[in-house]
């Protein structure tokens, strides 16, 4: 055999290779964007795309695209926190994911001269942390005004006697 001949057919066979791993790749992606586990069906990941219902947590839940459930995970806290205790663990943790003040670079030394490596923050976290904050606050908005309104009218405020 001679060399050409012997580089085209291995640039033939690397070709069909090539090409039959990209189309099982594409096959396997078709499927898994077809697929929804089974486990997600009720998890907090679920939750807004299962927020269907015309319910006002619902509505609030595709409004802030987040549960309930999701922004107590974010801010640390337990349910039925005071809205005090919410903005506590919001500030600390806005604060520590912020950008941090860049430090004074040294005058001598071994690092003389060099930039500081930059500050590091997530904005990214400080947005769901503010998510979370704004997701709490309204469901406490509403629960607030639920308590608040007045019984229909016609009925008293105390339950029947039997």
């Amino acid at each position: 055999m001679s060399a050409p001949k012997i580089i085209i057919q291995i640039l033939v066979t690397g070709a069909q290779i090539f090409g039959k791993a990209i189309f099982e790749a594409g096959k396997q992606a078709a499927k898994n964007a077809k697929h929804t586990p089974q486990g997600s069906l009720g998890s907090d990941i679920a939750g807004v795309r299962n927020a269907t219902s015309g319910s006002l947590t619902d509505t609030l839940t595709r409004e802030h695209r987040m549960t309930v459930d999701e922004a107590h995970l974010i801010l640390n806290l337990k349910q039925g926190e005071t809205l005090e205790n919410v903005l506590k663990n919001y500030e600390h943790l806005f604060k520590v994911n912020g950008p941090r003040p860049a430090p004074d670079p040294p005058t001598t030394g071994a690092r003389a001269g060099k930039q500081p490596a930059p500050p590091t923050h997530s904005h990214y976290l400080q947005s769901k942390i503010v998510r979370a904050r704004e997701r709490i606050e309204a469901e406490m908005r509403v629960v607030k005004d639920a308590d608040s309104t007045p019984p229909p009218p016609g009925t008293s405020g105390n339950p029947p006697v039997a």
